[in-house]
């Protein structure tokens, strides 16, 4: 045969594909998520999530240590709390003096160059396991209760230091009611990466044990206010309206499930995207036996569809094998 192109020239050695690579992943596209717990030298595995483990304090300085030498450059926080501290309206979410705040003052103290992410929504801190307050008939989530007092507990966590806020909770509004009061309170250079697109899915299983929610009190399920995994125009409609109240990044959870929704965001808007690979994608790639060759196909997939950094549980050993 004589022809004119052939593909498999820019195929046949590994310098040549290195050379013609479009996509690449980096230590610092990747974001890292982390469980912190109270106590001292503490550290639990979590069901059903090898090598994820929850940290005290002490625990979690040394675990931010290790992934900045490693290249990691921002790690997102979420809180484990002692079931005594929780209650229908989640008071200890906007306690100054409560976990995440103390974790936060602790390593911006140690690692003050590592970008520290702060979750906002109250299931860490309610007894009935949902994101906001219940309504009186408890059949559903109040709205604007429950912006009323994530505004204050994003106010919180700014305050301790936090170098982006998070809201995961799906609530309408939040982040211009968040954005106003940073801009009232002088948080004018505290970032809010939105939870934009949130999808009521199936994924995450192994994370809501690490929270230690088994059954949601109220409501049986969060699909009032995650959006229905069935719809993509509702996530352009959404992506929007947060970047004009304010969100300085866009978060799509889950990602590797939702590679169409991350590209098409991407294509519509030029603000930065998060593509967030959740607990359950990661415990599926972790029953593979070539876990480093399936994690890194994944993520690049994730890269490839437009995301500019990845969240994912798998970061730190990533980060080692790109090392």
């Amino acid at each position: 045969m004589l022809l004119t192109h052939r593909s498999r020239r820019l195929r046949n050695n590994q310098s040549i594909r290195q050379l013609v690579k479009e996509t690449y992943l980096k230590p610092s596209d990747l974001i890292q998520p982390l469980f912190v717990i109270e106590g001292k030298n503490k550290r639990k595995l979590i069901a059903n999530m090898p090598d994820v483990f929850k940290l005290s304090i002490d625990n979690l300085v040394k675990k931010v240590k290790e992934l900045y030498s490693l290249g990691i450059r921002c790690v997102m926080l979420f809180p484990c709390i002692n079931p005594d501290l929780k209650n229908d309206y989640a008071p200890d979410a906007i306690n100054p003096d409560n976990l995440m705040c103390r974790a936060i003052i602790a390593l911006k103290k140690e690692i003050p160059e590592m970008i520290i992410g702060a979750d906002v929504a109250l299931d860490p801190y309610t007894i009935h396991g949902h994101d906001g307050v219940l309504t009186k008939d408890q059949k559903d989530i109040d709205n604007d209760a429950t912006v009323s007092i994530l505004v204050r507990q994003a106010k919180t966590l700014a305050n301790a230091g936090a170098d982006i806020i998070c809201p995961s909770d799906m609530m309408d509004g939040r982040i211009e009611a968040i954005r106003y009061n940073f801009e009232e309170c002088g948080f004018i250079n505290t970032k809010i990466a939105s939870y934009s697109i949130k999808y009521a899915s199936n994924l995450y299983g192994p994370y809501r044990n690490a929270l230690e929610i088994k059954d949601l009190g109220g409501p049986k399920n969060k699909k009032t206010y995650q959006m229905d995994f069935c719809n993509k125009k509702e996530a352009l409609a959404k992506a929007e309206i947060d970047i004009n109240e304010g969100a300085d990044i866009i978060i799509i959870k889950p990602a590797g499930f939702y590679l169409d929704i991350i590209h098409t965001i991407s294509t519509a808007f030029t603000d930065p995207i998060w593509g967030w690979q959740v607990s359950g994608e990661y415990a599926m790639i972790n029953n593979m036996d070539n876990y480093d060759e399936i994690m890194f196909e994944s993520l690049i997939a994730i890269k490839r569809s437009g995301a500019q950094n990845i969240i994912t549980y798998g970061a730190e050993k990533m980060a080692k094998l790109l090392k």
